[in-house]
């Protein structure tokens, strides 16, 4: 078929590879590989390297729970858990994986070698914990309604089984260096509302932090599944040819200099140098780009790339684990590392909060009476008072609640945001990046233009360019198929079809030869001046031109190009209405860049590679938070190194997987939507907090001075839990 501006070479960015060296333990049992010191890893000091994969890591800050259990173990020089693809990486100086694996055992996790398979549990069982805490809690409030003493103690019976498991969880993290984790705030919070007879309200309280857990627990799995899909496009073995006979390797076999066969739609398993003279590559799970690449022989070809048209042979000239495909998964990871494990409001706070709480509410009871002879009831009354007040049910709900309202908020309008942390980074965005195919386009060229040499009419020429690519895979030739169809036209009958190798494709027609070609390999004599000119004007729009040739004079030509999405003008207006300025980030060329972002008003950088993408988004986030949204394999790496990343619907598994939040409906106008909503959450939570700290505050110094008792206080807290609620639910409302 016809040529494609060539994207630059993929192989652009020199990333080194992350190759595992053999097991240094002796025996069976142990579970880590030692890892050699590599110029991109995450940690740089002379002692031996070793790697697990960590099981258990519902959000990003089970990572800073596991980093810190294993800086506990004599003898670690440095530690680091990637979130994303669930590593953790270890230097010592000495063989410490016993007591690493220990560490994070007790911590409440474990780990595996990262060839081993992952461990599967059933849906049932996974989430029996709160389906039972889901059933008690309902009988509870049915025994409730009939019989207080028999509701209260099915209260008091739910709070312990739904405790049982966050109490155990916390005891381990302070054994391993976290002494107030949110684990321990939900445990002091449940155990504080028991003691003041608060028992519904210490049920309810756990059972909404259980059910936040399972969500991030769900999120995550789905982003991991993401990095999955992306190894999936690397097939598990290979045909090798060796002394003129084909042979099936492993992927791991594979060196520089093995010549490999790839059929038609076979996918690459690795970089590759073209050793077939012509082939047509569909490159879009790197690129992004719909419209198939041709290769010429000696030309460079990615891993994961699709041969269109025919079988190729390729010399292979990437190391095992240094491929495309491999440098975008460790472009993931070191963004990942990049940007620090996001800690939630609440577990930072609780640190300081709790212990405060509980030292004030000590000191209440004790103190007056040992040094000022005051009355130990009324003192230890106050305390309970106090320590009541500091229950943070309120402060915990406040955050959640918010949180729980923005996200349904956004799921009923199109736009799906994977959790708290990401609604809370989005609400600080101030600029955006677009790919530009799938996401501010449809992804699908079209005919833009048809224009005559004067002899045939517009209809004619269509007919006969769609008869000639009848039945052909290629983008371009199936949108000038799609286009005749569309205005119904009969076609001629053909024959003698035939693809000329960096040419175009002919076929005969009539008793004539039509030939379809990108102007640049026609005859010099076969365009004139005007002619000539009038392509360099299309192609400066961003079209492709295709040429119609019958008996070597010239019919006319045909331009397509791919159309902007119908609500992506609206969408960029609307982004500036709210203060959010617009960039476009494409793998195109610098031409079809420029007539696109031309249309929508806004900057734009093209011919990036995936690693070129990464760094533009590093450059812009630098300046201000800003969200990446794309569609692509390729556009993966630059979601994760943005503030946030943003998929459309219509992407590719990994582009959903990875990102922070998708666009369900393929509706960009939702963005600013996306934008305003995740601001107001953000307030909201602020009001909530100011709300729930308020008024502790207010009843602590009425308490104090004796103005208020316990039940003023019940009122306090309570007050607070129903106010936080009500407010958060005001964001439902929200357009």
């Amino acid at each position: 078929m016809l040529n494609s501006p060539k994207p630059p070479q993929f192989a652009k960015a020199k990333l080194s590879p992350l190759p595992i060296k053999p097991d240094v333990c002796h025996g069976n049992d142990c579970c880590s590989e030692a890892v050699p010191p590599v110029e991109n890893d995450v940690i740089a000091d002379t002692g031996e390297r070793y790697s697990w994969v960590v099981n258990g890591m519902d959000c990003a800050a089970c990572a800073r729970k596991v980093e810190n259990a294993v800086k506990q173990v004599a003898g670690v020089q440095q530690v680091k858990v990637l979130f994303s693809t669930e590593k953790l990486l270890v230097s010592a100086g000495s063989d410490i994986r016993p007591q690493v694996e220990q560490a994070v055992k007790a911590a409440g996790y474990t780990l595996r070698n990262s060839t081993a398979p992952a461990p599967t549990t059933s849906a049932l069982r996974e989430n029996l914990p709160l389906i039972l805490l889901v059933v008690m809690m309902a009988l509870s409030w049915g025994l409730e309604q009939f019989n207080h003493p028999f509701g209260n103690m099915a209260f008091i019976a739910t709070t312990l089984v739904g405790l049982w498991p966050i109490a155990r969880q916390a005891v381990r993290l302070m054994r391993s260096g976290n002494w107030f984790a949110i684990e321990t705030l939900m445990s002091v919070a449940a155990i504080g509302a028991l003691f003041i007879g608060a028992t519904a309200e210490a049920a309810m309280v756990l059972l909404l932090f259980l059910i936040g857990e399972r969500l991030e627990s769900y999120a995550a799995s789905r982003a991991r599944r993401g990095v999955s899909a992306l190894m999936a496009l690397k097939p598990e073995v290979a045909i090798r040819i060796r002394n003129g006979e084909r042979e099936t390797v492993a992927l791991g076999d594979l060196r520089p200099g093995d010549v490999i066969e790839v059929a038609a739609g076979g996918r690459l398993p690795a970089d590759g140098r073209l050793l077939t003279p012509f082939a047509s590559f569909d490159e879009s799970a790197l690129t992004g780009e719909s419209i198939p690449v041709e290769r010429q022989q000696d030309e460079k070809v990615p891993a994961g790339s699709t041969s269109v048209d025919r079988l190729v042979q390729l010399e292979v000239i990437s190391e095992p684990g240094d491929s495309a495909i491999d440098r975008i998964l460790r472009l993931i990871e070191e963004a990942d590392e990049r940007r620090a494990p996001i800690e939630r409001f609440i577990d930072r706070f609780s640190r300081i909060y709790t212990p405060i709480i509980m030292a004030i509410a000590l000191l209440a009871a004790v103190i007056p009476p040992l040094l000022f002879g005051q009355s130990w009831g009324e003192w230890i009354y106050k305390g309970l008072a106090l320590l009541l007040i500091g229950c943070p049910c309120a402060l915990v709900i406040s955050t959640p609640a918010a949180i729980t309202s923005g996200l349904a908020a956004a799921a009923r309008h199109g736009a799906l945001i994977k959790g708290g942390a990401a609604l809370e980074r989005l609400g600080r965005i101030q600029h955006i990046a677009f790919d530009k195919t799938g996401t501010l386009t449809a992804g699908k060229p079209q005919v833009t233009a048809i224009e005559v040499n004067g002899e045939v009419s517009e209809n004619d020429l269509l007919a006969l360019a769609a008869a000639v690519e009848q039945g052909s895979s290629h983008p371009l030739a199936q949108a000038i198929v799609r286009e005749a169809q569309t205005r119904g036209l009969t076609l001629p009958e053909t024959s003698a079809h035939r693809a000329l190798a960096g040419i175009g494709v002919e076929a005969t027609i009539n008793g004539e030869t039509v030939l379809l070609s990108a102007p640049g390999k026609l005859a010099e004599n076969v365009l004139d001046a005007r002619w000539q000119a009038r392509i360099t004007e299309l192609e400066a729009k961003g079209q492709t031109v295709i040429t119609a040739v019958v008996q070597g004079k010239l019919l006319g030509v045909l331009a397509l190009r791919d159309t902007l999405r119908s609500d992506a003008k609206t969408a960029i207006a609307a982004l500036q209405n709210i203060g959010v300025q617009s960039v476009m980030l494409t793998g195109d060329n610098p031409r079809a860049a420029a007539a696109i972002a031309q249309e929508l008003g806004m900057d734009y950088r093209a011919s990036l590679l995936p690693a070129d993408k990464v760094s533009a988004v590093n450059e812009l986030n630098a300046r201000s938070p800003l969200a990446m949204v794309g569609d692509g394999i390729n556009d993966a790496p630059a979601m994760k190194a943005a503030t946030i990343g943003i998929a459309m619907g219509s992407g590719t598994d990994v582009a959903l997987e990875t990102a922070d939040a998708a666009l369900t409906h393929n509706r960009l106008t939702e963005l600013a939507s996306m934008i305003s909503l995740a601001r107001a959450t953000h307030n909201n939570i602020r009001q909530n907090i100011t709300i729930a700290l308020g008024l502790k505050g207010i009843f602590l110094v009425t308490t104090l001075l004796g103005i208020t008792g316990l039940w003023l206080a019940v009122l306090a807290d309570s007050g607070a839990t129903a106010l936080v609620t009500a407010n958060a639910l005001r964001l439902l409302r929200k357009r």
